[in-house]
């Protein structure tokens, strides 16, 4: 679903931030709108770019009706992710009728993968570029409104990530992202990431730490660290668990998670690391995608399913309370019922506190392309169905498990049904609804006794562990949170 930036991003202070603002953009007025499909990467890319469009002089609107400048920062890692951007421009050609001035522009990973052939089917589009192009807006901006059709700018290959290119405004004032590596060298042969996305590159540790150090500084109390396979960061002898550690000591910054790791990955120093230092969560999302050994060889995943269960185990040892999350593929070329029961075995074994299932997309570029698509789509909707069922069967008796527990909670934003209540998240990534008050408890932790529990998230009461009565949450060093 497409997710719309809905309101002008919180100002980040720091002298890192202030830094990468170019010291002259072309001056744009007018109105944008920034529609983000797909993963947290685009969602911070869409913050990047909000930062650039702001900086250049327009302001950000809720509405593609209103706004001059509209962009669809989109994804491709499944057909119906391209479809549902197709669809939406095809909406959009429609206002641009009534609007004739309204630049379109279209970016990220289906930008990349489709390329001119976008300008084909939606020839109303004015700009075309890629995950790495995002500083390049400004000019591609500046060439459109100069009078030049269907500007292009593809990555290269090699092309390096704009890491310099910093959110100077960001959409959350409480969780900030922090992209610390992009690209993928795993090349899963279902994925089309490293072809969209490049291959791995990584970011210097000081860089990093910059950017947290300025999060910190304008009190943000939760950094989330991206990368297409994050665990797999390295720069010299810098290891991803090494940069957690360092992150660790940053004053200010109460929690830290990532995303996502590869499981191949998950090493013994970063278990020990996850174990020994108390501001990582307590979660960790670790895909799965198929059960079956056979499926996994074909997949190219690097691990049998013993040794997938072998982390799980070496993770539940060290860190006892750990909430695991996964993603699974159903119907993957070649998969049988007996390999589909070999998913379902991994799924009973490990309990997954949350997990994200697809049927299978072959996407053009990839090994699996070849393959096709022999399981018919009824057979991938029997099993999808099966799967789901499952899972939240389990997240239910976890949940409900809960109910009467006390929960140290994050409040991150309003809850997305009731718009009197907040949302926040537990250190295991768990979602919890509370009635509060927006200006006293966003952004900071409370203890909250949980007192309802559905499949998907949590309701609860906000007080303090011992008196009852309303009361800020404190660490586990004793410091009460912000």
């Amino acid at each position: 679903m497409a997710i719309l930036l809905p309101t002008v991003p919180t100002p980040t202070a720091g002298r890192a931030m202030a830094d990468s603002i170019p010291a002259s953009l072309p001056r744009l007025s007018g109105r944008f709108c920034i529609y983000t499909y797909g993963c947290q990467m685009n969602e911070h890319d869409s913050e990047k770019i909000a930062s650039l469009l702001q900086q250049m002089g327009l302001q950000a609107v809720t509405e593609p009706e209103a706004a001059d400048v509209v962009v669809l920062n989109t994804c491709s890692v499944r057909e119906k992710a391209g479809q549902k951007v197709f669809s939406e421009l095809g909406k959009l050609r429609l206002v641009k009728q009534r609007r004739p001035h309204m630049v379109i522009a279209v970016c990220g990973c289906l930008a990349q993968q489709e390329g001119e052939r976008i300008f084909r089917q939606a020839p109303h589009v004015d700009v075309v570029f890629g995950p790495r192009n995002i500083p390049e807006l400004p000019e591609l901006l500046r060439r459109v409104v100069q009078g030049e059709r269907r500007v292009v700018s593809l990555s290269r290959p090699r092309q390096r990530p704009a890491f310099d290119q910093l959110a100077v405004y960001r959409r959350s004032p409480v969780v900030g992202y922090v992209t610390i590596m992009e690209g993928c060298d795993k090349f899963c042969t279902f994925c089309i990431v490293p072809f969209t996305r490049g291959r791995e590159i990584c970011r210097p540790p000081r860089d990093i730490l910059m950017e947290v150090q300025a999060l910190a500084e304008a009190g943000y109390p939760e950094v989330v660290l991206l990368g297409q396979t994050v665990n797999s960061y390295r720069w010299e002898d810098v290891t991803f668990a090494a940069l957690l550690r360092m992150i660790h000591d940053v004053e200010g910054i109460r929690r830290i998670r990532f995303v996502s790791p590869h499981p191949s990955d998950v090493t013994d120093e970063l278990i020990a690391t996850m174990r020994d230092y108390p501001k990582i969560g307590r979660h960790i999302h670790l895909p799965l995608q198929a059960g079956s050994d056979r499926i996994l060889r074909a997949m190219r995943r690097t691990y049998t399913q013993r040794e997938y269960l072998e982390k799980v185990e070496k993770l539940r040892k060290a860190v006892p309370d750990i909430a695991i999350g996964t993603d699974i593929i159903v119907g993957f070329p070649g998969e049988t019922e007996e390999d589909f029961q070999e998913t379902l075995r991994v799924v009973r074994l490990v309990e997954y506190d949350n997990m994200f299932s697809f049927k299978y997309s072959p996407r053009p570029f990839t090994a699996a392309w070849k393959f096709g698509d022999p399981v018919p789509d009824e057979v991938k909707t029997d099993r999808i169905v099966r799967l789901q069922a499952l899972q939240e069967e389990i997240q239910l008796r976890k949940h409900r498990a809960l109910i009467g527990s006390l929960q140290e909670v994050l409040f991150e934003g309003p809850s997305k049904k009731r718009p009197d209540e907040l949302e926040g998240r537990t250190t295991h990534n768990r979602v919890v609804n509370v009635p509060a008050d927006p200006a006293r408890w966003l952004g900071r932790f409370a203890w909250v006794r949980i007192t309802e529990a559905g499949p998907h998230s949590l309701r609860g009461e906000i007080q303090d562990r011992e008196m009852g009565r309303w009361a800020v949450g404190r660490s586990a060093d004793g410091q009460v949170g912000r």
